[in-house]
Formats: structure tokens, C-alpha cells, sequence
């Protein structure tokens, strides 16, 4: 059977959602697995997205909590506020209350994979303080650590991500991911899937 690899997102702006789409197809090019793109539900009313001027939100569609139990590994991506997942996924996961009973998540692998502002802005608190919510739920976490190789020690070029996960810089808002991040975020779908079939036993 296949392994099943669910990659569960909130964008605001479309940062987020282009990561997503790498990892989707870094997991995918592994023999044996499906990936599948998944946004977890908006919070915010029609009238405030469009104030933020908010574009149109991806194709995916909307995950309840009782699906991640579905997944033989899960990659959770958000952006940051103030250094910590943003409201709409942190809302997503306190909605798992009945997995947690359960513990229906314990022993699956997860990633995490993120975008903040600027440099400076949580691309290591972003993922460290989101490791909560796995540990709480027993879930096993991946890095990527430095297996991206040269990537990780660019120095000329600005650049999101770091050794807990692919991670982007937006900015205002107009800088989209370069390629080198979404060649990283390529490389953590690749990785993670790796890792999930061999804790299946495929």
C-alpha cells in the first residue's frame, strides 16, 4: 500500500501554499507515496481578508481534524505571528483535543515548514515553539537538519529556512519564494517521504 503523506497548510498571501506545492512534489517523487495538499480552515470573516487584500485561497481542500489520523506522516506549514504559528492553524490544532485522547496520532512522523517577514522574524522560533504540538500528541519530528547540503550555508543571497525545515522570507508581502528556497522545500517532501516509508516498512 502506499504511503500516505498529507501536507496541511494555512496561507494568507500564497508564501506558504508555494512551499506546499514543493513539498507535494519532493514527496510525490518518491516511489510509493502520495501526497496530498490539504488548508486547514480560514478564521478570519470575507471582509477582513479583503481589507488585507487577501488574494483567492488554493485549491485544496479543507481538512477536518479526524482526517490527520489518515496520514502515515503529516508536513504542517503556517506563517508566523510574532514568532509563533499563526491563529488559523493554532485554532486547527486545538480542534485535535479527541486525537489526543486517543493518541491517534502518536508515532507518526512530522515536519514543519513556515514563512515570516524578515530574517529576523522567527525562522527558528516559528518551528521550534510549533514542536508542542507534536510532542503533545506523540508524534515524531523530522528535520531536515543539513541534508540539503550547500543550500543551507548561503551566504550571498537572502534566504528562509533552516535546520528544523524549508522556510521562506516575505517581506511586505511582494517577495516570493527565490528558487533556492523552493529547492529546499523540494528537498524536504523528498526527505520526509524517505524517512515516512521506511518507518511504514515499505
Amino acid at each position: 500500500m502506499a504511503t500516505k503523506i498529507y501536507i496541511v497548510y494555512y496561507s494568507t498571501y500564497g508564501h506558504v501554499l508555494r512551499l506546499a506545492e514543493e513539498i507535494q512534489k519532493g514527496a510525490a517523487s518518491v516511489e510509493g507515496v502520495e501526497a496530498k495538499l490539504w488548508q486547514v480552515p480560514e478564521t478570519l470573516p470575507k471582509e477582513v481578508l479583503d481589507k488585507m487584500q487577501a488574494p483567492a485561497k488554493g485549491e485544496a481542500p479543507i481538512i477536518t481534524p479526524n482526517e490527520l489520523a489518515e496520514a502515515d506522516g503529516l508536513l504542517f506549514g503556517f506563517p508566523t505571528r510574532f514568532g509563533m504559528m499563526c491563529a488559523q492553524f493554532k485554532a486547527f490544532m486545538d480542534a485535535t483535543g479527541g486525537l489526543w485522547r486517543a493518541q491517534s496520532l502518536s508515532g507518526k512522523p512530522a515536519g514543519i515548514f513556515y514563512s515570516t517577514a524578515s530574517q529576523g522574524g522567527g525562522q527558528e522560533t516559528t518551528p521550534l515553539t510549533a514542536i508542542t504540538q507534536l510532542v503533545h500528541h506523540g508524534m515524531l519530528f523530522v528535520p531536515i537538519g543539513y541534508s540539503f547540503g550547500a543550500g543551507m550555508f548561503e551566504m550571498e543571497n537572502v534566504k528562509g529556512g533552516s535546520p528544523y525545515g524549508a522556510g521562506t522570507l516575505a517581506g511586505d508581502g511582494s517577495r516570493q519564494p527565490s528558487e533556492l528556497e523552493l529547492q529546499q522545500a523540494f528537498h524536504q517532501g523528498k526527505y520526509f517521504a524517505g524517512i515516512a516509508e521506511k518507518l511504514k516498512g515499505n
